[in-house]
């Protein structure tokens, strides 16, 4: 068991996804104030040890299931690079230290940290086997991360922005699903009994809705919920954002959607310009 088995354990590439940790700091407006930068920092740290100590759990719980997936089978526990007592002990540490930090910086993101663990083992034990719940599980565990990120800096930011996590990571889920049904064919329910319930005409639809979804309640917030107007300059890179993304989920129908983020250029490139426009508008107007 070498330290690269266990680093694989953590998943780090699925970090990107505690980003919404410190969506707070941003629209907050306290990217400037040195206290806040550092609380959310801890916080962001903190849910990548919970994250992490959650996959290093699933690993062991579907450990039958990953043998059986054409790329889940390398990972460490489906492999055998990593015991299953060794990930449990591991998934163990983790999660204390992810707790201990989250309330190190105060009560409030110390219960996001809790509140995000028991969802996740509600989840693994009863969620996970039941369509369309499954994805809102998830699409929750990400609103959990951004609301420990406005605790962490403990200040208020738009309850739309909190809207609009909610439904882009429901987008997001979707297409999750759509990639393993589409990737697996007649061996989806296999490696996740929910499948059966979902088909790739469904899924679309269903991501669909929640990309207008988004859309919509991203252009209410910039008109209703931001600090001025100049704001709907970020919409245009929204568009094109979850556009560009629904348009390699279907191209590239065999990658992993969980990685577009970190191979594509022009999403890259995309997040970048609304992040520099968005604070743009937050601090300069």
């Amino acid at each position: 068991m070498s330290f690269g088995s266990f680093l694989q354990l953590s998943r780090p590439k699925q970090w990107t996804k505690n980003g919404f940790v410190l969506a707070g700091l941003v629209f907050a407006g306290e990217v400037l104030v040195a206290s806040s930068i550092l609380a959310a920092f801890l916080a962001f740290v903190a849910f990548c040890a919970l994250s992490s100590s959650v996959y290093a759990a699933n690993d062991v719980l579907d450990i039958d299931e990953d043998r059986k997936h054409p790329r889940k089978r390398e990972r460490p526990v489906a492999s055998g690079a990593v015991s299953s007592r060794a990930a449990v002990i591991f998934a163990t540490l983790l999660a204390a230290i992810g707790l201990a930090v989250c309330f190190s910086i105060n009560v409030p993101v110390g219960l996001a940290g809790l509140a995000y663990l028991g969802l996740q083992a509600i989840y693994t034990t009863v969620f996970k086997h039941m369509a369309i719940l499954d994805v809102m599980s998830i699409s929750t565990g990400f609103v959990i991360r951004a609301m420990a990120g406005v605790a962490a800096v403990a200040s208020p930011i738009s309850p739309w922005l909190i809207v609009c996590t909610g439904l882009l990571t429901l987008f997001l889920g979707f297409s999750k699903r759509r990639h393993e049904l589409a990737s697996l064919g007649d061996g989806a329910a296999v490696h996740r009994r929910n499948l059966s319930d979902y088909s790739v005409p469904l899924l679309d639809e269903m991501m669909n809705i929640m990309l207008s979804a988004t859309i919509i309640a991203y252009t209410i917030y910039t008109f209703f919920g931001a600090e001025n107007d100049y704001m709907m300059a970020t919409i245009p890179f929204v568009i094109y954002g979850v556009l560009r993304y629904m348009l390699l989920v279907h191209r590239d129908g065999g990658d992993n959607p969980d990685t577009l983020l970190l191979r594509d250029r022009p999403l890259q490139i995309t997040l970048l310009l609304w992040l520099i426009v968005a604070m743009a508008v937050i601090y300069a107007t």
